[in-house]
């Protein structure tokens, strides 16, 4: 299997199918993805909470897209993080900012598009944000602790001074931005101890059809 790289190191690739020759885990996606007659892009949380230090911000991509592969979905998915080279609102494809919604794991619509994320508006009601393992952020217990990590501000733009460290490090005495997800804004400004323990979504950046067998 290639990896290509785009932007920010590490993160795309294709998971083999149950059945085919290209190493697949064995299962799919646990869903029925409509991203073949609907464009969309998915918002979904890594499997576990993460501190601060994630091996810079090319760890915390390589969690998105390897979690991602595992439950063979296809496409290009990034931390939901600013990072030193570049800010939180510039991750998805200038093209997929204004038309294509984002979607749970199950698809349902969180946002009407990327953009709106950005101009304090909050997620849909009774819609969830779940892990690629399928797990309800905000209702597990794997997650003590409703905050996401993001290091922006309310505008999606770099924090520098609250982002510990570009997520090198996971220290008590540095702090990182993060939100309180039952807000349901994702960037609400709490600065938050890098040694503490939270959520951390990834997005896929940019639509492409899914061909995978239903």
């Amino acid at each position: 299997m290639t990896l290509i790289f785009q932007g920010r190191p590490g993160l795309n690739g294709v998971k083999g199918e149950k059945g085919d020759s290209g190493g697949g885990s064995g299962y799919g996606h646990p869903y029925s993805l409509r991203c073949d007659l609907f464009p969309q892009l998915h918002l979904i949380a890594l499997n576990s909470p993460q501190k601060g230090g994630m091996r810079g911000i090319s760890g915390a991509d390589f969690l998105c897209f390897s979690q991602a592969q595992a439950i063979g979905m296809k496409g290009t998915f990034r931390a939901f993080l600013s990072s030193k080279l570049e800010d939180l609102n510039s991750i998805v494809y200038n093209s997929n900012r204004e038309n294509v919604p984002i979607v749970n794991l199950k698809d349902e619509v969180l946002f009407d598009n990327w953009n709106r994320i950005f101009s304090d508006s909050r997620m849909r009601d009774n819609v969830s944000i779940y892990s690629f393992d399928g797990k309800d952020v905000l209702q597990d217990d794997t997650w003590p602790e409703k905050m996401m990590w993001h290091g922006s501000t309310s505008r999606g733009q770099r924090n520098v001074d609250n982002y510990c460290e570009a997520w090198r490090v996971g220290e008590r005495a540095l702090t990182g931005m993060a939100s309180p997800l039952q807000s349901r804004n994702l960037l609400q400004q709490s600065s938050s101890s890098c040694s503490s323990s939270y959520i951390v979504l990834c997005v896929e950046n940019s639509y492409i059809h899914d061909n995978r067998q239903r």
